[in-house]
């Protein structure tokens, strides 16, 4: 049984997809970032750095209990545990490691900005605003060169690195992202909504959100974006 303790963010959702396209039994247990539940001791036990996700595998490497942070890394776990969605062929091993840690480093920072300083940062600066918009556009323009050669981002085979950088780019079209300039990437986008597993996450990503939102009602969130808090409310959390 895998414990998925997370929040249907992008990097919630691709550990979700990843689990329903491997039919491993699992378990959403709800972290609503928006009151502080990563900084509780017991999630910092899970996730040092209080982020999500994080995974509990109760049949780890070597049985019994395992727990990991860091959704990428969780994807190559559960890739490893199962042989799925990673290739066994060296080059298209390394595609997929080459485009999951493209997102990592690059898709997930900047989309994660721009929304950032487009929808929650007190002031309004448009030097932020211009930097991480035109950056997060000029992505999906690699992600479409690569698209309009390739099946998917890692090769010819649907891997983790498309589970990954899929719900990120659910915004595109905020984002003027269409068909007529971007075809690979709209293709692939498609192509990736037609998956059964990825239509059953969308379905449980809006009733998890559904669910947290009411479980918050009546209680005080926190300022998420305040790392002075963060820092502090980390130091709380672990302090001995």
């Amino acid at each position: 049984m895998i414990e998925l303790h997370s929040s249907p963010t992008p990097n919630g959702q691709k550990v979700m997809i990843m689990l329903e396209e491997t039919g491993l039994a699992w378990k959403h247990f709800d972290v609503n970032i928006r009151l502080g539940e990563q900084f509780t001791s017991e999630y910092l036990a899970l996730s040092p750095n209080n982020k999500i996700p994080a995974i509990v595998d109760s049949d780890g490497p070597g049985g019994g209990r395992y727990t990991m942070m860091e959704s990428g890394a969780i994807l190559i776990y559960l890739a490893e545990k199962t042989g799925k969605f990673l290739p066994k062929d060296a080059r298209k091993r390394y595609d997929t490691l080459q485009w999951l840690i493209f997102q990592m480093a690059h898709v997930g920072p900047m989309f994660g900005q721009a929304n950032h300083f487009n929808n929650y940062a007190k002031e309004k600066i448009q030097y932020a605003i211009d930097r991480y918009n035109n950056e997060s556009v000029r992505l999906y323009r690699v992600l479409d060169n690569r698209l309009r050669d390739s099946a998917w981002l890692g090769s010819d085979e649907y891997t983790i690195a498309d589970m990954a950088v899929y719900p990120w780019t659910k915004g595109h079209k905020e984002r003027g992202i269409d068909r007529a300039g971007y075809p690979g990437f709209m293709r692939w986008f498609d192509a990736i909504e037609a998956r059964p597993a990825v239509q059953r996450n969308n379905t449980m990503a809006a009733e998890i959100r559904a669910r947290m939102t009411q479980a918050a009602e009546g209680k005080q969130a926190i300022d998420m974006f305040d790392t002075k808090d963060n820092a502090e409310r980390l130091a709380r959390g672990t302090r001995r």
